[in-house]
């Protein structure tokens, strides 16, 4: 039978369908020998890394952000508004970015530190805000 297939893989469509319209985590359904659909697991919307794994230009930028500037681009310290909901939900104002120097780009480039109100909450992203790594101070 094969109807309890495609309620797996419809389930799997709406774990997707709900993480990339709504910003919630995403699932992976499987069938089970009953025949219906058991969730196997819940992706992390945000990783962690290591400092000492971030970029050298990302330490400029994360050494800027410690001292208070000057900042190489305007928009830097602007207000992050998580339109992407990819990063816990705050009130607005929370966020703010900064950009991280890409060699050879000749704009800005796609890598960011976005930072929390919270003292070393510092995210790095370097696919302009699809992902988000909190970064580890401790590696």
């Amino acid at each position: 039978m094969t109807t309890p297939h495609r309620l797996a893989r419809f389930a799997a469509l709406a774990a997707l369908a709900s993480t990339l319209l709504v910003g919630g985590p995403a699932v992976a359904a499987t069938p089970t020998a009953a025949g219906t659909s058991a969730v196997l697991a819940s992706a992390a919307p945000v990783g962690d890394i290591c400092y000492s794994d971030l970029p050298s230009q990302a330490h400029d930028t994360l050494r800027l952000i410690d001292k208070g500037g000057p900042y190489p681009y305007p928009k830097d310290g602007t207000v992050f508004s998580n339109r992407e909901g990819v990063l816990p939900k705050q009130a607005g104002g929370y966020y703010h970015e900064y950009t991280v120097k890409t060699p050879g780009s000749p704009d800005r480039g796609a890598r960011r530190i976005v930072t929390g109100e919270k003292t070393h909450e510092d995210y790095y992203t370097a696919d302009h805000y699809k992902t988000f790594d909190l970064v580890d101070f401790s590696c």
